[in-house]
């Protein structure tokens, strides 16, 4: 689990910013632990629902915001 957070962490840091990836460790540990709790151990698996989940967060993964119209 502390390998799925710190893969989450550095990678968030560089799609954001440093100070935004330590801002958001504390919200993604607790959602990590409800993920091992609920039985998933895969630490890559872990790892790309950490950023799927902080990337909901903020609102960068919007389709719209992100330039995708869909044409």
């Amino acid at each position: 689990m502390k390998s799925a957070i710190d893969r989450i962490v550095q990678t968030y840091g560089l799609l954001t910013n440093r100070e935004a990836a330590a801002a958001a460790q504390a919200r993604v540990e607790n959602y990590i632990r409800t993920l091992v709790a609920g039985g998933e151990t895969d630490v890559d698996r872990l790892t790309v629902c950490g950023l799927v989940y902080l990337r909901e967060q903020d609102g960068s993964n919007v389709s719209v915001k992100a330039g995708y119209t869909g044409m």
